[in-house]
Protein backbone atom coordinates (compact mmCIF):
# COMPACT_ATOMS: atom_id res chain seq x y z
CA UNK A 1 0.00 0.00 0.00
CA UNK A 2 1.43 3.41 -0.93
CA UNK A 3 2.12 6.20 1.74
CA UNK A 4 0.07 9.02 1.36
CA UNK A 5 2.43 11.53 -0.07
CA UNK A 6 3.32 8.75 -2.24
CA UNK A 7 -0.23 8.47 -3.70
CA UNK A 8 0.21 12.47 -3.56
CA UNK A 9 2.95 12.35 -6.02
CA UNK A 10 1.47 10.22 -8.43
CA UNK A 11 -1.64 11.99 -8.79
CA UNK A 12 0.73 15.25 -10.08
CA UNK A 13 2.05 13.21 -11.91
CA UNK A 14 -0.57 12.05 -13.50
CA UNK A 15 -2.19 15.55 -13.58
CA UNK A 16 0.92 17.34 -15.10
CA UNK A 17 0.90 14.98 -17.64
CA UNK A 18 -2.01 17.67 -19.20
CA UNK A 19 -1.09 21.53 -19.48
CA UNK A 20 -4.55 22.09 -20.41
CA UNK A 21 -7.46 22.09 -17.32
CA UNK A 22 -10.31 21.16 -19.57
CA UNK A 23 -7.67 17.80 -20.08
CA UNK A 24 -7.55 17.71 -16.25
CA UNK A 25 -11.20 18.16 -15.77
CA UNK A 26 -11.84 15.13 -17.78
CA UNK A 27 -9.38 13.56 -15.86
CA UNK A 28 -11.35 14.09 -12.27
CA UNK A 29 -14.80 13.42 -14.36
CA UNK A 30 -12.94 9.76 -15.50
CA UNK A 31 -11.96 9.45 -11.50
CA UNK A 32 -14.77 10.01 -10.15
CA UNK A 33 -16.59 7.38 -13.06
CA UNK A 34 -14.34 4.97 -11.47
CA UNK A 35 -16.45 5.27 -7.90
CA UNK A 36 -18.33 2.66 -7.24
CA UNK A 37 -21.99 3.63 -6.55
CA UNK A 38 -22.88 4.09 -2.66
CA UNK A 39 -25.64 1.80 -2.24
CA UNK A 40 -29.01 3.92 -1.41
CA UNK A 41 -28.89 2.68 2.36
CA UNK A 42 -25.12 4.87 2.56
CA UNK A 43 -27.05 8.10 1.04
CA UNK A 44 -28.14 9.17 4.62
CA UNK A 45 -28.37 12.98 6.21
CA UNK A 46 -25.94 11.18 8.77
CA UNK A 47 -23.62 10.83 5.88
CA UNK A 48 -24.07 14.42 3.85
CA UNK A 49 -21.30 16.39 4.18
CA UNK A 50 -22.90 19.89 4.99
CA UNK A 51 -20.93 22.86 3.41
CA UNK A 52 -21.40 21.02 -0.18
CA UNK A 53 -22.73 23.15 -2.98
CA UNK A 54 -23.56 19.66 -4.67
CA UNK A 55 -24.39 16.63 -2.18
CA UNK A 56 -21.27 14.42 -1.23
CA UNK A 57 -21.86 11.10 0.59
CA UNK A 58 -18.97 9.93 2.70
CA UNK A 59 -18.67 6.68 5.25
CA UNK A 60 -15.77 5.45 7.07
CA UNK A 61 -15.49 1.74 7.67
CA UNK A 62 -12.63 0.50 10.16
CA UNK A 63 -11.14 -2.29 8.80
CA UNK A 64 -8.04 -3.28 11.47
CA UNK A 65 -6.63 -0.07 12.22
CA UNK A 66 -6.95 1.34 8.77
CA UNK A 67 -10.03 3.37 8.19
CA UNK A 68 -11.62 2.99 4.59
CA UNK A 69 -13.55 5.31 2.83
CA UNK A 70 -15.95 5.31 0.06
CA UNK A 71 -18.09 8.20 -1.12
CA UNK A 72 -20.20 9.87 -3.74
CA UNK A 73 -21.55 12.69 -5.42
CA UNK A 74 -24.38 13.99 -7.70
CA UNK A 75 -21.97 16.58 -9.53
CA UNK A 76 -19.29 15.20 -11.74
CA UNK A 77 -16.18 17.04 -10.99
CA UNK A 78 -17.27 16.71 -7.24
CA UNK A 79 -17.10 13.15 -7.97
CA UNK A 80 -13.90 13.30 -8.77
CA UNK A 81 -12.59 15.30 -6.24
CA UNK A 82 -14.09 12.46 -4.14
CA UNK A 83 -12.57 9.70 -5.51
CA UNK A 84 -9.15 11.63 -5.69
CA UNK A 85 -9.53 12.19 -1.36
CA UNK A 86 -10.43 8.61 -1.35
CA UNK A 87 -7.80 7.80 -3.16
CA UNK A 88 -5.25 9.55 -1.52
CA UNK A 89 -6.53 8.70 2.31
CA UNK A 90 -7.88 5.72 2.37
CA UNK A 91 -6.73 2.63 4.16
CA UNK A 92 -4.58 4.75 6.34
CA UNK A 93 -4.56 4.84 10.01
CA UNK A 94 -6.24 7.65 11.82
CA UNK A 95 -3.05 9.09 12.93
CA UNK A 96 -1.59 9.05 9.24
CA UNK A 97 -4.74 10.98 8.19
CA UNK A 98 -4.42 13.37 11.30
CA UNK A 99 -1.00 14.18 10.24
CA UNK A 100 -1.28 14.37 6.34
CA UNK A 101 -0.55 17.32 4.49
CA UNK A 102 -2.71 17.09 1.58
CA UNK A 103 -0.07 19.41 -0.52
CA UNK A 104 -1.31 17.55 -4.06
CA UNK A 105 -4.64 20.03 -4.02
CA UNK A 106 -2.14 23.27 -4.49
CA UNK A 107 0.34 21.04 -6.35
CA UNK A 108 -2.15 20.31 -9.28
CA UNK A 109 -3.53 23.54 -9.70
CA UNK A 110 -6.94 22.15 -8.01
CA UNK A 111 -7.70 24.87 -5.60
CA UNK A 112 -7.45 27.63 -8.08
CA UNK A 113 -9.55 26.35 -10.47
CA UNK A 114 -12.30 26.08 -8.04
CA UNK A 115 -14.97 28.61 -7.30
CA UNK A 116 -15.00 29.45 -4.09
CA UNK A 117 -18.40 27.44 -3.33
CA UNK A 118 -16.75 24.35 -5.14
CA UNK A 119 -13.02 25.14 -2.67
CA UNK A 120 -15.47 25.57 0.48
CA UNK A 121 -17.20 21.94 -0.17
CA UNK A 122 -14.06 20.31 -1.03
CA UNK A 123 -12.35 21.70 2.41
CA UNK A 124 -15.44 20.21 3.99
CA UNK A 125 -14.93 16.86 2.38
CA UNK A 126 -11.30 17.12 4.23
CA UNK A 127 -12.73 18.34 7.38
CA UNK A 128 -14.97 15.67 7.51
CA UNK A 129 -12.34 12.69 6.96
CA UNK A 130 -10.18 14.31 9.45
CA UNK A 131 -13.19 13.99 11.79
CA UNK A 132 -13.33 10.74 11.19
CA UNK A 133 -10.11 9.95 11.86
CA UNK A 134 -9.78 12.22 15.12
CA UNK A 135 -13.19 9.89 16.28
CA UNK A 136 -12.19 6.79 15.29
CA UNK A 137 -8.43 7.57 17.32
CA UNK A 138 -10.34 9.09 20.23
CA UNK A 139 -12.45 5.93 20.62
CA UNK A 140 -9.68 3.65 20.61
CA UNK A 141 -7.37 5.12 22.74
CA UNK A 142 -10.12 5.15 25.47
CA UNK A 143 -8.53 3.67 28.97
CA UNK A 144 -10.77 0.71 29.33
Amino acid sequence: MPTINEQQDAIIEDFCAYDDWMDRYQMLIDLGGELPPLPDADKTEQNLIDGCQSRVWLVCNEEGDRLIFRGESDALIVRGMVALLISVLSNHTPQEILDADLYFIDRIGLRDQLSPTRSNGLLAMIRQIKMYALAVKTINNKPE
